[in-house]
């Protein structure tokens, strides 16, 4: 019989009563569309050696409907968000060829929630492979927790903060020609809280974190 004791995740009315997560501003928020941006986003990305990490799919709400997402991969470092539309990547070799330089690459450890059910919408949608990769949530759960720990739990239990999760913007159509701000604000910050999170762990309980 497990008879340890096990810390209760926090309840929704007990975030929101935490100091709100600031995360970037859209001005450090960077859709990947064209050369320019492109080549910003190589010199940031390629200098990091940590980058958060998640993805976003237009929510399907009928029985039996197969989801054709993700639509949008969000790379985080700590000053700056990149977006990746897959409405941006078609034609565009360069953006889908960055990408897929990061995604794959063993040196940059790509850190977030859900990795397991990531790769394979990654692969199907864009033919990359996600390596070296550190999944958050089981890092948090042996704080002493029962369950996984999401995101927006995490964030209020390593970072002390309330990330908030609009229902609206979570359940909007992220296969949309163009997001709206605050679409671009919500998937930069859940990539960057991402980020936080395994940087205030790597500094007070590294023991936690698995091996990418």
């Amino acid at each position: 019989m497990d008879v340890r004791q096990y810390l209760e995740r926090p309840t929704k009315d007990a975030m929101r009563e935490l100091p709100e997560f600031a995360g970037l501003s859209l001005d450090h928020v960077h859709l990947v569309r064209d050369a320019e941006e492109v080549s910003f986003a190589r010199e940031q990305l390629g200098n990091c050696t940590h980058l958060g990490f998640d993805t976003e799919s237009k929510p399907t709400f009928m029985a039996g409907e197969s989801s054709t997402g993700p639509h949008l991969v969000q790379l985080a470092t700590p000053d700056h968000a990149f977006l990746f539309m897959a409405e941006h990547l078609v034609g565009n070799a360069a953006g889908h060829e960055l990408l897929a330089g990061i995604l794959q690459s063993e040196r940059i450890i790509k850190v977030g929630f859900g990795f397991k059910s990531d790769r394979g919408p990654v692969f199907r949608k864009f033919g990359i492979e996600l390596r070296a990769t550190i999944e958050l949530s089981g890092a948090v759960k042996r704080l002493g927790y029962r369950q996984q720990v999401g995101l927006q739990a995490a964030v209020a239990i390593v970072l002390g903060e309330y990330l908030p999760k609009s229902r609206k913007v979570t359940l909007s159509n992220w296969a949309a020609e163009a997001l709206s701000p605050a679409q671009q604000r919500y998937a930069a910050n859940d990539a960057h809280a991402s980020l936080r999170v395994y940087q205030a762990l790597a500094k007070v309980a590294p023991q936690l974190l698995p091996q990418a």
